[in-house]
């Protein structure tokens, strides 16, 4: 009950301008986000670099109903990939890119628009030396955003795809993703979705979960773990084990803020560990996704407004 409670607040605009302007949220949300600035975004990236992790970094935005906005944002991807190559960072970093974000709910034809954007933003990468994700959304969006990566991958097969357990289809699409050079990121899934598309409990989407890691981890891709759950991170390693994976053919990824400690231990291990950084203004309605997906995360930000507010 309330994780859709949250999923439901991420939605509202009335209580979106209730969290933005209160005095304690933008010093709350630093733990989660990189900073307003791909400026921020860099250094931030710079330190995990340093600390032996990995990086995908999202310019946060989505639901863009204009198409000033969602050049806007491909733009700010290119200033960003333009920054990190001049850093000589994009060895350890990639961006990940909603399609929303570059237009592809606009009227008409939002989804040739979006792959012109995203196209622009993949072809500034491979420039630069580095690759694009493209992250998953709500369940709608799911047939079109895997359209557009195919269309991506026909240039640049090394654009990554992102498959979401909660929903009934994922684990026939990571069979069809599971190919020799496909990078797939498998996470739990962060949108309020209906019974009829989508597991409603914690635990079938966890066994849906490591259904999909069966699938990735025995195929002949590049699976990118995304989850901070213990248990989960072990089933992935027994499974490492058993398919004979090589350290480096695979990896794990974690939220920025988030089980920080976890993160620098996998990376010490030998384990590619990337962390999704966010950065910008348009945060809101992923920080309510974060609070909804563990409750621990709206514990931290209750406790906040309480001593600060």
């Amino acid at each position: 009950m309330l994780r859709r409670t949250l999923l439901t607040m991420s939605r509202s605009t009335k209580v979106r301008r209730l969290v933005e302007t209160a005095p304690v949220s933008r010093s709350v949300v630093h733990r989660f986000v990189a900073g307003a600035t791909a400026e921020e975004a860099v250094a931030a990236t710079r330190s995990l670099l340093d600390t032996g992790r990995l990086v995908s970094l999202d310019h946060l935005g989505e639901d863009t109903v204009e198409r000033g906005q969602a050049e806007a944002t491909r733009d700010a991807y290119l200033t960003l990939l333009k920054l990190l190559a001049e850093d000589g960072l994009t060895a350890g970093a990639e961006v990940s890119v909603k399609l929303s974000a570059v237009g592809q709910a606009l009227a008409g034809d939002g989804e040739r628009f979006a792959l012109d954007n995203a196209y622009a933003v993949c072809e500034a990468a491979q420039a630069a030396g580095t690759a694009v994700t493209i992250d998953m959304e709500d369940h709608t969006t799911t047939d079109s955003t895997l359209g557009i990566l195919r269309e991506l991958r026909r240039d640049f097969p090394d654009t990554g795809a992102v498959v979401q357990s909660y929903l009934h289809r994922t684990e026939a699409d990571c069979r069809d993703l599971a190919h020799a050079g496909s990078r797939v990121r498998l996470c739990k899934g962060a949108y309020k979705e209906p019974a009829s598309v989508a597991f409603q409990s914690k635990q079938d989407v966890d066994r849906s979960y490591v259904r999909c890691l069966k699938v990735l981890l025995a195929g002949r891709g590049y699976p990118m773990v995304a989850t901070h759950d213990p248990r989960l991170i072990a089933i992935a390693g027994d499974l490492v084990r058993r398919n004979a994976r090589k350290q480096g053919s695979y990896e794990y990824q974690m939220l920025y803020g988030i089980r920080p400690h976890e993160q620098e231990r996998l990376a010490a291990a030998g384990e590619k560990m990337r962390v999704y950084v966010p950065y910008g203004d348009e945060w809101y309605g992923y920080l309510v996704r974060r609070m909804a997906e563990k409750p621990a995360n709206l514990a931290f930000f209750l406790r906040a407004v309480a001593t600060k507010g």
